[in-house]
């Protein structure tokens, strides 16, 4: 029987049963700010961008304890994840208080969703995952900042995203809607807000399904407080599916003088034929 479990694990498979030593060996990266034992000094301030904007480039990955940064491949799938880093990557509304207001119609196809083991979830099929699915997936993603666009390469699925700064209005053409949609950033202080609309209907926000529809529009705030921490706060608004807009924040964690992989999960992908509703 294909579980909940079983697929958020199939993601996971692929990443940490990677033999280490097929991978970049460990290399220290020059610039880092260390402490006097030689180790990433994570609490040091944040780094500027030559026109004195935080810069937040650098590879991220979702917060786990600090004796815990680097990934085993002999660890469970799970045993070195926070639980609320779990319940994040599985329901985005697990640490509300009442849960996500979910219109009635999107709460009984989140229940079909679940009841169906998720296997239409597009990362079972190794298709694009939505915005919210990949700042709670447990792979790592890269930021490349420039002053007029921000780039995001995600280990999942080999995504990538692209936020543009150089002021351009949302498009009002009638576009083709995108996976990641369309991503307007500015500045406001130290704080990154990009605006996303023009999204695929028929998202899934997380394992559970969780709906999001074409008339959503995400609004995330990222903030560096120090070198080593990624604040991102993410609002919602998709009246189709919600009965009003929802908020979470997420913490993200610098890895230091480490690499992603080159994850493509098409290649040889036998899994999805014995996925059983």
């Amino acid at each position: 029987m294909f579980t909940l479990r079983s697929f958020a694990t199939i993601g996971l498979a692929l990443v940490l049963g990677t033999s280490l030593s097929a991978q970049w060996p460990r290399y220290e990266v020059p610039g880092v700010p260390r402490t006097a034992d030689g180790r990433p000094d994570l609490d040091a301030p944040a780094p500027r961008a030559p026109d004195g904007r935080p810069d937040l480039s650098g590879i991220w990955q979702n917060y786990r304890p600090p004796t815990q940064q680097v990934r085993s491949v002999n660890a469970g799938f799970f045993d070195d994840l926070p639980p609320t880093l779990i319940n994040e990557f599985r329901d985005i509304g697990s640490g509300l208080k009442d849960g996500l207001p979910l219109q009635p119609w999107a709460a009984a196809l989140k229940k079909e969703r679940m009841d169906a083991n998720s296997m239409d979830n597009p990362d079972a099929h190794c298709l694009p995952l939505g915005i919210m699915q990949l700042h709670t997936h447990v792979d790592p993603r890269r930021i490349l900042q420039t002053p007029q666009l921000i780039a995001f390469i995600y280990e999942a699925n080999y995504g990538l995203r692209q936020i543009y700064l150089d002021g351009r209005p949302a498009p009002d053409n009638d576009p083709q809607p995108w996976w990641y949609g369309y991503s307007r950033g500015r500045w406001e202080g130290d704080t990154l807000v990009v605006e996303t609309t023009n999204i695929r209907d028929g998202g899934w926000l997380d394992i559970n399904g969780s709906p999001q529809t074409d008339a959503a529009t995400i609004t995330e705030r990222f903030r560096r407080p120090n070198y080593g921490t990624l604040s991102i706060e993410v609002t919602v608004d998709d009246p189709k599916a919600y009965t009003r807009p929802w908020t979470v924040t997420l913490t993200q964690r610098l890895m230091v003088d480490s690499e992603m992989m080159e994850f493509i999960c098409n290649e040889n992908e036998k899994s999805s034929q014995h996925y059983v509703r």
